[in-house]
């Protein structure tokens, strides 16, 4: 018997409201894709890339599309048929984990043993996001984050007034490991010198500072902490440019297009090098099973995806004092 194919979209509310210098969030649509061969259901989640024109419907006329296609393959080879048949982007990765997932409960083991890891996934210390907003703002969430034992803060940054939020976070959570996302927004400042004043005050690393397709401003910059690609790494594509300029790379599933490429990734980056970081859109605990695997790896992991909704899924991760475990 070969695939049956179907995929919906689902809305979560946000706790509060997300906050980039992008603009704000109330809800994620995520979209799930689900895989049966006629004994076994395999499920997927992904987030659509905003910033690409993506939307959560684009991607479901995506896989849609294919339905017909896969029909007729077993859940191994419609996994390796996607990866052509379906661009780097969230609807490849909703429907590249479901097959995952197919391939795991057809052979009756759990995901990390058929992805090839060597042992079973550990509890790994998250990042919890701080959104954009005024220092004392930001001072209050961080104040907040750490008393929830949150230990790693991500702080998102603008361009304009960064050396203030990040003062008044370490004010907020003074025992707490800080990474920044300037979300391209650093070309025209001094890198060098915001990475020093930052270090100071012990941001230990910096996130696309700036704007894709302008990676040469980095061209000789000695930062004073590694200064990581996420824009402007969305595939292995992207490896050979980032490694000329960054020092790592956050590695997002929906950006990779599912966990088939973002292991890709992660072996190539770390033959090269390269730091890895594992990241996430909001989503919920399913958009983040798959991504856990991989951050195993990695030395920054960010995956607060579901603790940024006002719910999760009955049977998510369990966040506990910034670390992220299976439920």
């Amino acid at each position: 018997m070969g695939l049956t194919i179907s995929a919906a979209v689902e809305r979560w509310p946000v706790a509060g409201q997300f906050i980039i210098s992008r603009g704000a969030k109330t809800h994620v649509d995520v979209l799930v894709a689900a895989a049966g061969d006629g004994t076994h259901v395999g499920v997927g989640e992904a987030t659509a890339i905003y910033y690409h024109g993506e939307s959560a419907e684009s991607c479901l006329t995506q896989i849609a599309a294919l339905i017909d296609a896969l029909a007729p393959m077993d859940a191994a080879d419609a996994r390796a048929a996607v990866q052509t048949l379906l661009p780097p982007g969230a609807a490849r990765n909703a429907l590249d984990c479901a097959l995952w997932d197919l391939e795991a409960k057809a052979v009756g083991k759990p995901l990390w043993q058929v992805a090839g890891l060597g042992e079973a996934p550990k509890p790994l210390q998250t990042a919890f996001t701080i959104s954009l907003g005024d220092p004392a703002v930001m001072e209050a969430n961080a104040a907040m984050a750490a008393a929830r034992g949150f230990g790693l803060l991500k702080l998102k940054l603008t361009g304009e007034g960064d050396r203030d939020r990040v003062a008044a976070v370490r004010k907020g959570a003074p025992a707490a490991r800080l990474i920044v996302d300037a979300n391209e927004s650093w070309g025209a400042l001094d890198i060098e010198a915001e990475a020093v004043a930052l270090a100071a005050l012990g941001v230990e690393m910096i996130e696309q500072p700036v704007p894709v397709g302008q990676d040469a401003l980095l061209d000789g910059v000695h930062a004073a902490v590694p200064i990581v690609a996420d824009e402007s790494c969305q595939s292995r594509a992207d490896l050979e440019l980032c490694a000329r300029y960054y020092d790592g790379i956050n590695i997002k599933l929906d950006k990779a297009g599912g966990l088939t490429e973002a292991l890709a990734m992660a072996r190539e980056a770390e033959a090269r090098g390269m730091k890895l970081m594992v990241g996430c859109m909001l989503s919920t605990s399913l958009g983040i099973a798959p991504a856990f695997l991989v951050a195993q790896a990695a030395h920054w992991v960010d995956l607060d995806g579901p603790v940024l909704l006002a719910k999760d899924r009955e049977d998510g991760f369990r966040f506990d004092h910034g670390m992220i475990l299976p439920g």
